[in-house]
């Protein structure tokens, strides 16, 4: 079940599924998000329970549930987006209403710790979301160009989208200072194994995707194509058994491919070692695996939809190499 696109005039709604607003507004770029919206013919609103601050930099179970079901029950809201990441959104799952969120199809918008919101949606409802920049990302004053078409061609538009690498990119702490940024080249895409397939997509950050095993949020791997990443918390080891975990599932025997986001400079992990993880997975023969595509928490940051379809081909030595985003 696909949401509605966006179209101008349309409202967003702000919520905080994981951390809390207040803790990203220590660095305030509301006027370049405000900005960025204008720009985009939205509206922002913001659900009224997004500035709550615990010791966890979060709110209750209870004031988060209660913005996302008022988000998704009313009419007048197009599209959910989430403040930020975190540590937490898991927390909601078994107090949420499926039924509701079926009813009221719309876009939801994160990614990082929002990736157990996402997948959960899909396994309970059908609902396909969006694996894509959060509201603080927004706030990025400069360098946001791709990031940002990445997005609209996926929220705005129905055509498929093909993904190319960005000829630069980012890890630094942006939001501490936006006159002191590093642009790195991009050596590009990593083939890791040839192949073809096409299946329905599922994933977003690994380690957060792996707490929903055993639990009847995590959906079907069967047939999935898979598209993971993980942040500078998952060094090269803690990244190879996240995946093993994840590809030693039963219904993962038939995934249709795997592609992997771009590593953040503080996780060590370098092509070689990739390729020696790569190695050691249960990955049938023909099932084509990329990495270093510009998913995860490096910028850009590419949409893709949780439960579209999706194309990998990683073809040999002089033969084309793609990621189409067939339906959205």
């Amino acid at each position: 079940m696909f949401p509605p696109k966006l179209k101008a005039g349309d409202v967003v709604r702000v919520v905080a599924p994981a951390r809390s607003r207040a803790m990203v507004m220590e660095h305030d770029h509301t006027g370049v998000i405000a900005s960025r919206f204008a720009e985009l013919g939205l509206t922002l609103t913001y659900g009224g329970h997004v500035d709550e601050r615990d010791a966890f930099d979060s709110s209750s179970v209870a004031s988060r549930v209660a913005d996302l079901h008022e988000a998704f029950a009313d009419p007048s809201v197009a599209a959910i987006l989430t403040v930020i990441g975190g540590y937490n959104s898991n927390e909601l799952l078994p107090y949420l209403d499926w039924e509701l969120i079926r009813a009221n199809p719309k876009i939801l918008c994160g990614y990082s710790d929002i990736t157990a919101l996402q997948n959960a949606v899909l396994a309970r409802t059908g609902l396909v979301t969006y694996s894509g920049p959060h509201w603080s990302t927004f706030g990025m004053r400069d360098h946001f160009e791709q990031t940002l078409r990445w997005f609209t061609s996926v929220l705005f538009d129905t055509d498929p989208v093909a993904l190319t690498p960005a000829a630069h990119w980012s890890d630094d702490l942006w939001f501490l200072d936006q006159d002191k940024r590093e642009q790195i080249p991009n050596d590009g895409w990593w083939p890791m194994r040839p192949g073809s397939g096409e299946g329905r997509i599922v994933g977003g950050n690994l380690c957060t995707l792996n707490l929903l095993q055993g639990t009847p949020y995590l959906p079907s791997l069967d047939g999935a194509l898979l598209i993971v990443e993980d942040d500078f918390e998952s060094h090269p080891a803690t990244f190879a058994r996240d995946l093993t975990s994840l590809l030693q599932l039963p219904d993962a025997a038939n995934i249709r491919g795997l592609a992997i986001g771009r590593f953040q400079k503080a996780s060590r992990m370098s092509r070689p070692l990739l390729e020696q993880i790569i190695a050691n997975q249960p990955i049938p023969a023909g099932v084509p695996v990329l990495a270093n595509i510009d998913v995860g928490h490096t910028h850009p940051l590419a949409t893709f939809p949780v439960g579209g379809r999706g194309r990998l081909v990683v073809g040999g030595a002089g033969t084309d190499t793609g990621l189409t985003l067939l339906r959205h």
